[in-house]
C-alpha cells in the first residue's frame, strides 16, 4: 500500500500547537474493528457511521492509505444482501475493569452492525477516491459498482413510500441530526421496511438529505461504469439529473432561494437548515442554485455567516435552539466543517473556506479545543468532547492543507497559500513523490521532489492535474489582488476569480 506523511513547520507557534494537536487526536482515534485498522469518531464516539468514517478515511489518507481504505471497505462487508447498508457499526470488547494498571489490553471479539438507520451517506464519491488514491483495480470498482447499484435500488424500492418520487426520513437518525427541530417527535430510529404509523413528528418526511443520497450514489456509479467501460455512464447520469430535478421541482422555493423538506401531508416545513449546504456537499444543487443559496443565506450574518459561521438551523429562524451537547438545532457542528470543504469548492466558493479556516482555528484556540460544536456567538466550545472530536480536527488538517500547503485529490492537487504574516512549509509525502508548498514573506514556492515547479503570490490557490501541470489559480481573500506567475503579473483577481494557466 502507498506510504503517506504529513509534514507542517510555521513559524506561527499557536498554529503549530494547534497542528500537533490534531495529529495526536487523529493517532487517539485509530482503532482495532476485530483485525481491521480504522479511524473511529472520538471526542467519547467509539463507533463507525457512514456519515463520517468514510469521509474521515479519505482525509485520513494523506497520512496513512490503509486506514482510508479500510474505513471504506468495512461498510461493504456488511452490507445486507437486500443493499442496505450499516447505520452503524461497533466493535465489541472484552470487559473493562475498574482501577486496573492501564497497560492490560481491551481486546475487540467482534463488530456489531446496526440497520435500523441510514445516518447519513458520506461514503460513495469517498470510496471512489481511493481508487486513484491507491491505485486500486477493476475488482475495487467492481465491488464498488455492485454495491452502490444495490444500495440505490434499496432506497428506491422503500423510502418512497407514497410514491411521489421524493424520497423520505423515517427516523431522526437517518440523516444523524440528533435532536433536531424538525425531527421531534420521530422515533430515533426505525428499523422496518414500512414507514412508522402517523403520530410521530413528521414521519414519512419528504426529504432533501435523502434525495442526495441517492443522487450522489448514482453520479458515482455514472464515474464509475465511465471508468469499466461498462456502456451505463449515460443511463446512471440521467438517473441522477432525474433526482436533482426532482429536489428542484419539489423541495426548492424559487422565492426563499432554498430548499426544505416537507412532512407527511407534503406540506413545506417551515425550518430554514444548513442541509442546503449537504445538498452542495452531494453536488446536487445546479450552480445557480448554490449562487443564490450562498448569496441570499449562507453569507448572511443574520443566518450562516454568524460569528461562528455555518450554523445547523439559520441563527435567525425561530426553530434555533441554543442548546449545548450533541444537538442539530442550532450550534456549527465539526461534521458540518468537513463536509464544507467539498461543499463550497464544487461550487468555486474557495475565499470562503480561507474565512472557515481562521473561524475553526479561532474557535479551537491554544488550548486545542477540537470540540463537536461550538456557540454561534461566543465560538466556545459546546459539544460532546472538547479535545478529540475527529471530525472537528480533520476539518481543521483539511482546511490548513488548502490553505497552508498541497493536497492530492483524486485527479488534480490544489497548491494553497493564504495571506498570513508568518511563514511556513508543508511537505505531503505521497508513495514516491515529495510534494511542498514553501511560503516566505509574500510569495509561496511549489516543489516536487526538491525541484521548484512555480511561484506564485501568498493570497491563490494553483490548481494542477496529478502530474503537476498548472491547469488554473483563484483569489482565496476576500480583496483583490494581483496575481503574478513565476513573477510575471497575469491581472488583478477578485475573490474566488479564477485564471488559467494552461
Amino acid at each position: 500500500m502507498k506510504q503517506t506523511s504529513v509534514t507542517f513547520h510555521t513559524t506561527n507557534e499557536t498554529l503549530q500547537r494547534m497542528t500537533a494537536a490534531a495529529e495526536e487526536v487523529c493517532r487517539g482515534n485509530i482503532m482495532d474493528y476485530d483485525g481491521r485498522t480504522v479511524l473511529v469518531e472520538g471526542g467519547g464516539y467509539r463507533s463507525m457511521w457512514p456519515e463520517t468514517s468514510p469521509m474521515a478515511g479519505d482525509m485520513y489518507a494523506k497520512r496513512n492509505m490503509e486506514i482510508a481504505l479500510t474505513s471504506q471497505t468495512i461498510f461493504l462487508d456488511y452490507q445486507r444482501p437486500d443493499g442496505r447498508l450499516p447505520g452503524m457499526l461497533h466493535v465489541n470488547t472484552t470487559a473493562d475493569v475498574e482501577n486496573q494498571p492501564d497497560d492490560i489490553p481491551v481486546e475487540p471479539t467482534g463488530v456489531a452492525v446496526n440497520y435500523g438507520w441510514l445516518q447519513g451517506c458520506c461514503y460513495p464519491q469517498h470510496a471512489l477516491n481511493l481508487y486513484y488514491y491507491a491505485d486500486l483495480d477493476k475488482a475495487y470498482l467492481e465491488r464498488l459498482y455492485d454495491a452502490f447499484s444495490r444500495y440505490d435500488e434499496y432506497l428506491w424500492r422503500w423510502r418512497d413510500s407514497d410514491g411521489d418520487g421524493c424520497l423520505e426520513v423515517w427516523c431522526e437518525w437517518d440523516t444523524g441530526e440528533d435532536n433536531a427541530a424538525r425531527m421531534r417527535g420521530m422515533y430515533h430510529a426505525w428499523g422496518s421496511e414500512r414507514p412508522p404509523e402517523p403520530g410521530h413528528g413528521f414521519a414519512p418526511m419528504e426529504s432533501m438529505d435523502v434525495m442526495a443520497y441517492s443522487y450522489v450514489t448514482r453520479d458515482v456509479l455514472a464515474q464509475i461504469s465511465a471508468l469499466l467501460q461498462n456502456g451505463r455512464e449515460t443511463e446512471w447520469r440521467e438517473k441522477a439529473q432525474q433526482v436533482a430535478q426532482k429536489v428542484h421541482d419539489y423541495l426548492w422555493i424559487e422565492e426563499k432561494d432554498a430548499c426544505y423538506d416537507r412532512d407527511q401531508n407534503n406540506a413545506f416545513i417551515d425550518i430554514l437548515v444548513h442541509n442546503n449546504l449537504r445538498l452542495m456537499y452531494y453536488g446536487v444543487f445546479s450552480q445557480e442554485m448554490a449562487d443564490r443559496f450562498v448569496k441570499r443565506h449562507l453569507k448572511n450574518p443574520e443566518e450562516f455567516w454568524t460569528n461562528m459561521p455555518l450554523p445547523s438551523v439559520a441563527a435567525n429562524d425561530p426553530a434555533f435552539s441554543g442548546v449545548q451537547g450533541n444537538s442539530w438545532a442550532g450550534h456549527p457542528q465539526g461534521l458540518t466543517y468537513q463536509r464544507s470543504v467539498l461543499a463550497l469548492e464544487r461550487y468555486g466558493y474557495v475565499a470562503e473556506l480561507t474565512h472557515l479556516f481562521r473561524k475553526l482555528s479561532a474557535a479551537i484556540g491554544p488550548a486545542c479545543c477540537f470540540s463537536q460544536a461550538y456557540d454561534t456567538h461566543t465560538m466556545e466550545p459546546c459539544g460532546t468532547g472538547d479535545r478529540d472530536y475527529g471530525p472537528t480536527t480533520l476539518a481543521f488538517l483539511e482546511l490548513l492543507a488548502r490553505t497552508h500547503g498541497v493536497s492530492v485529490c483524486a485527479k488534480e492537487m490544489i497548491w494553497g497559500a493564504a495571506e498570513e504574516e508568518e511563514d511556513w512549509s508543508y511537505t505531503q509525502e505521497w508513495g514516491d513523490e515529495t510534494y511542498t508548498l514553501e511560503k516566505k514573506g509574500g510569495e509561496a514556492r511549489a516543489l516536487c521532489d526538491g525541484r521548484l515547479l512555480f511561484t506564485f503570490p501568498a493570497g491563490f490557490r494553483v490548481v494542477t492535474d496529478r502530474n503537476c501541470k498548472p491547469l488554473f489559480a483563484a483569489r482565496i481573500e476576500e480583496t483583490p489582488k494581483e496575481f503574478c506567475w513565476n513573477g510575471r503579473e497575469l491581472g488583478t483577481l477578485s475573490a474566488n476569480e479564477t485564471i488559467s494557466l494552461s
